[in-house]
């Protein structure tokens, strides 16, 4: 069985929470490694809980800009002591985000800034998000530096960008959701990015393929991080590799995301 890695999701998801026999099936599906990102504080419990029980799991602590204002005293010790604790977790997932009007810029920039400057200290990659915002992020990026490594998940962005983003330290997941015809131009960007910046993602329950691509339908159109086979298949045939390779080489692209000198 090929064995794939999904760079990120949000396994601990209180819309997945519940459903029978999640793990078994997304193992059973062939995703061997995951990276289960947070979104807010609330997560960091069950996040922390997976990781403890599950060598595949990868976590990843943060706060989304969407939950910038959400944030309570404290939040920064509490969020040192978890990647402390565990030694391969990113900072995740934090960002900045031009698709929502509240929190504003003035609430998620000082909050997204605070968490790079986490990741850069404690030398950890970082999971970020993005959505209609380059230049606030360049912005951000001049005011604190990213970590050596840095993830552009669900990225959408130009080929323009990624090349400016690339010598800065990015990886860029591609997931189900561009499997749309209305979102081949992205297909196109993969494509030309370098193969050894490549990773695959479900950002399950989020980012639902098209119908020919969910093998595990979940009710209300949520995404399941079994899906991930299928992406990646169809990802391999749009690069000219067969899955295997793909599977391959995203797997060993995780790993030296992942890699510190530390």
């Amino acid at each position: 069985m090929i064995r794939w890695t999904d760079a990120h999701n949000h396994f601990a998801d209180p819309r997945l929470a519940g459903l029978p026999d999640l793990w078994r099936s997304t193992r059973a599906a062939g995703v061997s490694r995951m990276i289960v990102n947070a979104t807010c504080e609330a997560d960091w419990p069950a996040i922390d809980h997976l990781a403890a029980e599950n060598p595949a799991v990868i976590p990843a602590f943060g706060i989304h800009p969407w939950k910038a204002a959400d944030v309570s005293n404290g939040w920064q010790e509490r969020l040192a002591a978890l990647l402390a604790k565990y030694p391969r977790a990113t900072v995740g997932e934090i960002g900045v985000d031009g698709w929502v009007a509240e929190p504003g810029f003035e609430i998620q920039i000082p909050l997204f800034e605070t968490q790079l400057r986490l990741a850069r200290e404690l030398r950890r990659p970082c999971m970020i998000h993005c959505l209609k915002v380059w230049q606030p992020l360049f912005d951000s990026f001049d005011r604190q530096s990213p970590p050596e490594k840095f993830l552009m998940h669900s990225f959408a962005g130009s080929l323009e960008i990624a090349r400016r983003l690339i010598p800065l330290g990015a990886y860029f997941s591609f997931s189900g959701y561009f499997l749309h015809p209305w979102k081949a131009k992205i297909l196109e960007i993969f494509r030309q990015l370098p193969k050894d910046r490549i990773l695959l993602e479900t950002d399950a329950p989020d980012m639902l393929p098209p119908s020919e691509f969910i093998t595990h339908p979940l009710p209300e159109n949520h995404n399941h991080p079994a899906n991930l086979p299928a992406i990646g298949e169809a990802l391999a045939h749009h690069l000219g590799i067969s899955p295997e390779e793909l599977a391959i080489l995203t797997g060993e692209n995780l790993t030296n995301f992942l890699a510190t000198d530390h």
